[in-house]
């Protein structure tokens, strides 16, 4: 166990460190659509576990037992998986939603009290397991990321967390439609989930949900999240 912790201890550092080396040329290039120092879709987007990449076509989408003809769970099972998963906070976050991709659930979770979006799960659909997204639920949450309080601090100067950031959901729209045009042209962008640290922002085609992506409150560096699949239906809980 004290072998296993110390080996769990070093993948943080050492992930820390190299992101800390690459951080802005590794995301892309200088943003030329707003403040901050990059664009780009990530570490998890695009870039190194994006596409067919580590977290691409794989993520969730294996099959128990090598059986290819196994049965996904339900949406509704999903979020029966979510709302377990959400005991531990004592009934101090809820979820909104579910989202049927190819390759996974996904599910947006907000504070009950306050209305701000949480953290973003993604649930397996053969085993039901739920885990926390990785991008920029993991490296741009300033509250509900230990991870993101280790790398974000510079972004609110020791603060305490909010969802009230220099990027209006406005500003992150527009750059998130800019990037859209560049990169993914077709796709528009609905409104802007506030998170603390960042926005997430579904993508559209033909009015219809296509994908997500992501915006940085405080450089409003773009990090589409390619590790879904095809959007197949969503469902909605008050």
């Amino acid at each position: 166990m004290r072998k296993l912790f110390i080996f769990g201890i070093a993948l943080v550092i050492g992930l820390l460190v190299v992101t800390s080396c690459v951080g802005p040329s590794f995301y892309g290039r200088t943003n030329p659509y707003g403040p901050g120092n990059s664009y780009g879709s990530g570490m998890m987007g695009r870039g190194m576990m994006g596409g067919n990449g580590m977290m691409g076509g794989g993520w969730g989408g294996y099959y128990p037992n090598g059986n290819s003809n196994a049965k996904p769970i339900t949406i509704d099972q999903a979020a029966d998986s979510v709302q377990r998963y959400l005991n531990a906070w004592g009934g101090k976050l809820v979820l909104v939603e579910v989202m049927n991709f190819a390759w996974n659930y996904y599910a947006e979770v907000e504070e009950k009290d306050t209305g701000i979006h949480a953290m973003e799960l993604l649930v397996d659909k053969y085993t039901g397991q739920v885990s926390p997204e990785p991008g920029p639920n993991m490296m741009w949450n300033t509250k509900y990321s230990p991870m993101a309080g280790m790398m974000g601090g510079s972004y609110y100067n020791g603060k305490a967390p909010s969802d009230v950031m220099p990027v209006s959901p406005e500003k992150a729209k527009e750059y998130a439609q800019k990037y859209l045009d560049t990169n993914l042209t077709g796709l528009t962008v609905a409104e802007a989930d506030n998170f603390y640290g960042y926005y997430t922002i579904h993508t559209l085609k033909d009015g219809q949900v296509e994908g997500m992506l992501s915006v940085n409150g405080y450089t409003g560096a773009i990090w589409y999240h390619s590790w879904h699949g095809p959007f197949i239906d969503v469902k909605e809980f008050e």
